[in-house]
């Protein structure tokens, strides 16, 4: 007999989607990907959007193949994604239009607006969160400003992994780890910021139920339930925002003087707190506020990230050269290091386009000579990430008192050997890496709690620490590292 308990993580990416099984036996947790699917921006009359219609097909396969190799084994659903970004619903559950990419520039000019009509540190006091443009803050602004339909009709605004859930159950509600993120929350409260809001001019009829991870959403109706074929498979919410999942699942072991690092398309850096801090020097250095799964805070800085690399990625490829990760790399290793230094967070790299001609760009008004190669190029940017990650860690020691002796790197780039081992340089501290799917196993932790087969958290990271082998990286060659810092240090205070 099979004892053996079958929970299924749906993670969407920015580049890629997965439904992935994972098999608990008492002890261990192993996962496998069922399904995976390409995910990518659409651009629609020069604006760029998701195809969650496309998504949400695409995960009903996957869950219809789940349900035919594993049966009755499976415990439930639970659907994690990027963050930000959202979908307008009718009164009758029909979605408004296309969701749209949280790197359109629409937003860029509501940065100016926000500034005339609120006061940013009292928005960082109440919110916690910085004035990014991609917030959905601001997606919301430029909706309102430029008139669109959507927002008239809409009866209820869904983040991504909501929408996937209602399309499931039917039921409506807004996990609150995803909205956290949206600027939209008061840190006090945990609740809608309507006051804030209606100041800002947003109408807020459409703000709907605030749900917690490990909510129940309801059984899988309807369609799409004859699609997958099951009979009683329930959905949870979990930590829908993909790096609150990937927190829930770095196995951190009795540890509480650690930071983690979610590497992905984005590179978030922080730690677990207790409370928000709002304090001015955390808003100067530009850290937000993010809920965690069991009602903490997730103190954290928004990096670059992958994103410049994969940009490059893309580009090259648009010309005719398809290089895989590996390759690029691979490439990089081959590089002379530190021919250029760059700040990666730099708002010059956070939109799309033919990203190695921004890096030659800020090179030259640097003064520093551009990349001779793509080699060179990579190089550079995952030089300028490990640089960047020093920082704020050093911020973030500033702050909150705490050692931080060790970095605990989770998601995809954990697979970039290279990328750790410099990170471990950079910041002189160890560095220990894995799981690779750190945030599907959050996602299954989170419903492994809801439906009562561990007690918390703390249970669950001694799971994740059991069935995975993390690999560690230890620091060499400070000199180097050191002079190039300085320069990364200097670039970003003539940017400010």
């Amino acid at each position: 007999m099979n004892s053996k308990k079958t929970y299924i993580a749906v993670d969407l990416g920015a580049e890629s989607g997965r439904v992935l099984a994972a098999d608990f036996d008492g002890h261990t947790l192993s996962l496998r990907v069922i399904h995976s699917f390409p995910n990518g921006p659409v651009v629609l009359n020069g604006s760029i959007h998701w195809n969650v219609v496309g998504l949400y097909n695409e995960i009903l396969l996957g869950l219809a193949m789940a349900q035919a190799e594993y049966g009755k084994s499976l415990q439930s659903i639970g659907v994690d994604s990027w963050g930000l970004d959202y979908g307008h619903l009718d009164a009758q559950g029909h979605l408004l239009g296309m969701p749209y990419h949280y790197r359109d520039e629409r937003t860029l000019p509501m940065l100016d607006l926000f500034h005339q009509r609120a006061d940013r540190k009292e928005s960082y006091a109440r919110t916690g969160i910085q004035p990014l443009f991609i917030n959905t803050l601001f997606q919301l602004m430029a909706e309102k400003e430029s008139g669109q339909a959507c927002m008239d009709r809409s009866d209820q605004m869904l983040f991504t992994p909501d929408l996937i859930n209602f399309w499931l159950t039917g039921k409506k509600g807004n996990e609150i780890t995803m909205a956290s993120t949206s600027q939209m929350l008061n840190q006090e409260s945990r609740t809608w910021d309507l006051e804030f809001l209606e100041s800002l001019g947003l109408p807020t009829s459409f703000l709907g139920d605030l749900w917690e991870p490990g909510h129940l959403v309801g059984p899988v109706q309807g369609a799409a339930k004859n699609r997958i074929q099951c009979d009683h498979l329930p959905v949870y919410t979990v930590g829908s925002h993909d790096t609150a999942s990937a927190v829930a699942g770095v196995p951190a072991v009795g540890e509480s003087d650690f930071a983690y690092l979610s590497s992905g398309t984005w590179s978030l850096m922080g730690v677990e707190n207790e409370k928000a801090l709002c304090d001015p020097i955390s808003e100067k250095l530009g850290f937000t506020n993010e809920f965690g799964i069991s009602g903490d805070i997730r103190y954290l800085k928004n990096i670059s990230g992958l994103w410049i690399v994969q940009e490059c990625r893309r580009h090259w490829k648009s010309m005719g050269e398809d290089f895989n990760y590996t390759q690029l790399t691979h490439m990089a290793k081959e590089a002379i290091p530190f021919a250029s230094i760059i700040d990666v967070d730099d708002p010059i790299f956070s939109t799309m386009g033919n990203m190695p001609s921004k890096i030659d760009t800020k090179c030259k008004e640097s003064g520093q000579s551009t990349p001779s190669s793509k080699n060179e190029i990579v190089r550079v940017a995952l030089e300028g990430l490990a640089l960047k990650y020093r920082e704020v860690l050093e911020n973030l020691r500033s702050q909150t008192g705490k050692s931080l002796q060790s970095l605990h790197i989770v998601g995809g780039g954990t697979q970039n050997v290279l990328l750790n081992q410099m990170t471990a340089d950079s910041t002189g501290c160890e560095v220990v890496a894995g799981p690779v799917e750190a945030t599907s196993v959050g996602n299954v932790l989170v419903q492994m709690m809801a439906t009562g087969e561990i007690s918390s958290l703390a249970e669950g990271r001694e799971i994740v620490a059991n069935s995975f082998e993390p690999q560690r990286y230890t620091p060499n060659d400070s000199d180097s590292w050191n002079e190039a810092y300085e320069k990364m240090r200097t670039l970003s205070s003539d940017r400010a």
